[in-house]
């Protein structure tokens, strides 16, 4: 999509949030997006943030406005979510997800960017991380679902209900991508800054098993779920993703 000029905000006002559309590989992705009341793009390296398997990149409005008054920041809807285009068929991978964001940022011309991971949101993260590793400095990942092979395979035996809720059928090829994705081998691969925000959910204990795999990442406890840090974007939380990703 070509770009217009950009409306230059006097300081200190609040950033906005802005919507577009970029071509990419499966047709058009849909991207949230806020920048620094300054209007340029050297203030600080740009983040993408990246949703969970539900919902879009709305999710992150509230964090757009928070962190965009430093730097831009980007939160696409992923591949089938939001209003972005789906695959055209089933059976893409997690890489086939990574490549397709991989476009956008190339679109933008983003020579160095940090991630972050929300969830399902952290696979394509780690995997666009692994592959364009020059380009990708920092990565943030909140609520990882880091599980065992034992929890893997309980969840995978869940008989389904009497009426099962089924998602759009390119939400589930995302689902079947993730089940298939190899995370903790990917996620012990990484090579760049690693902060991961341990919310009070469902995935606290499998989210503390990165000390496992990556002894150096740096885990942040939290008081709140993952749907609140979003929502009400806590200081301690925005404090800590500030500092990472200028340090």
């Amino acid at each position: 999509m070509p770009k217009g000029p950009q409306t230059r905000l006097p300081a200190g006002s609040q950033p906005r949030v802005r919507r577009g559309y970029f071509e990419y590989r499966f047709g058009q992705l849909h991207v949230h997006n806020t920048m620094p009341p300054g209007g340029g793009f050297e203030e600080g390296t740009p983040l993408v943030c990246l949703h969970d398997f539900s919902g879009s990149g709305r999710v992150f409005t509230q964090l757009l406005t928070a962190l965009g008054q430093e730097r831009s920041v980007y939160a696409p809807d992923l591949p089938g979510f939001g209003e972005s285009d789906p695959p055209p068929s089933p059976r893409p991978a997690i890489a086939d997800y990574a490549g397709a964001l991989g476009d956008f940022l190339d679109s933008m011309r983003l020579r160095q960017v940090a991630l972050l991971g929300l969830r399902m949101g952290a696979l394509p993260a780690i995997e666009l991380a692994l592959t364009r590793a020059a380009q990708v400095n920092r990565l943030i990942l909140v609520s990882l679902p880091l599980f065992t092979e034992a929890e893997r395979s309980a969840t995978r035996g869940t008989p389904p209900t009497a009426e099962p809720f089924r998602p759009p059928e390119w939400q589930r090829w995302a689902t079947e991508a993730a089940a298939l994705y190899p995370l903790r081998e990917r996620l012990g691969r990484l090579s760049q800054r690693l902060l991961v925000l341990r919310p009070q959910d469902e995935l606290w204990e499998p989210t503390g098993r990165v000390r496992d795999v990556l002894p150096a990442a740096r885990l942040i406890d939290l008081e709140q779920p993952a749907a609140e840090l979003l929502v009400s974007a806590p200081p301690r939380a925005l404090e800590a993703m500030r500092e990472f990703l200028r340090g």
